[in-house]
């Protein structure tokens, strides 16, 4: 952790209006003494004006700049002083179960069947507080990617760079992805525990409603799938980025990957879960976090140990209240000097 921050840098944009309040005075000052010299001259100006001491004078001008300026300080909310908290957790653990294989560059839905997943793992992470969350990629084989974790934005750094590279078994094995899924989870068995698959529903024989099953049984586990996809038509699958090198072919046609819900439901029934067929449509994931996992039973985690820096915006507080107080005395005893 750096040893000094400026939280909220953008308000230095204020400093040229204070530069400019500068500018202005001085200018009002130069032609306020200009008039005064028109007006009269010697020995008469001196009679007809009472010339306030230098010191107060300088103070009128200089107070309010210096108000102006610690009041901006305040507004950067500068950070200093390292200190530690510890904070009680509490809620679920969610881990995410995202299919990487090739099908999930198909374009029936935009930008492309992969990119909508995470997206919308994104949404629901910006819907948590306390949660833990895991991610863990498939295709024809299954690794976390990420271990529990309740570091969101760290979580999403991670998520924006996953894509089939990751894996170099291609295919779709959802069976093995559950099991691996679910023993990326902390605890050996709890109610708190839910596992979000987001694919388009191709599997190659890997029995994923058994596992699902087997893992509900012993650990509780609950499954919610997500299946994108066009059911009717389809998409075509790319070689490469934007399908620049062509379309995936086997015996010389062009392959159509569609989404597969049948698997996807029978798999969350099993575990008292949901299928939500998202299909090309946009889902959202605000409705599904607080339709089902929000209402589910939150257990007390270790308690986790936070730091950060002491924000210090009173330091320039307080001395601007006191800059302000000051100038409101110099313009009272002003005041009293011209009603003598």
């Amino acid at each position: 952790m750096n040893d000094f921050e400026v939280n909220q840098i953008n308000n230095l944009q204020l400093l040229w209006l204070i530069g400019l309040a500068a500018a202005l005075l001085f200018y009002a000052a130069r032609w306020k003494a200009r008039a005064r010299q028109q007006f009269a001259t010697g020995e008469m100006l001196n009679k007809i004006f009472r010339e306030r001491p230098l010191w107060h004078r300088a103070m009128v001008a200089i107070v309010p700049l210096v108000t102006a300026s610690l009041l901006v300080a305040a507004l950067l909310d500068f950070r200093w002083g390292e200190i530690q908290r510890e904070m009680p957790q509490k809620g679920i653990e969610v881990m995410f179960l995202l299919d990487v294989s090739k099908s999930m560059l198909a374009e029936d839905v935009s930008p492309n069947r992969l990119e909508r997943a995470k997206q919308m793992i994104a949404d629901t992470l910006d819907e948590m507080s306390g949660d833990r969350v895991g991610l863990t990629v498939f295709a024809g084989e299954a690794r976390q990617r990420i271990p529990m974790t309740n570091h969101y934005d760290d979580f999403k750094l991670i998520l924006n760079e996953v894509s089939p590279d990751d894996l170099a078994t291609g295919g779709s094995r959802l069976g093995d992805a559950i099991r691996v899924a679910a023993n990326g989870f902390l605890a050996k068995r709890n109610d708190h525990q839910v596992v979000v698959v987001l694919t388009d529903g191709e599997d190659q024989e890997s029995e994923p409603v058994q596992v699902a099953q087997e893992m509900f049984q012993e650990r509780g586990v609950r499954i919610y799938t997500i299946g994108l996809g066009d059911f009717v038509q389809g998409g075509r699958v790319p070689l490469g980025e934007n399908g620049d090198e062509g379309y995936l072919k086997f015996e010389g046609e062009q392959v159509w990957s569609k989404l597969d819900g049948k698997v996807l439901e029978e798999v969350a029934r099993a575990t008292q879960g949901e299928y939500i067929p998202a299909g090309t449509k946009l889902v959202k994931m605000s409705d599904f976090y607080y339709g089902f996992l929000a209402s589910m039973e939150q257990v007390e985690f270790a308690k986790a140990n936070f730091s950060r820096l002491e924000a210090r915006y009173q330091w320039f507080l307080g001395p601007a209240i006191a800059a302000l107080l000051f100038e409101m005395f110099l313009v009272v005893s002003r005041k009293k000097q011209v009603a003598n």
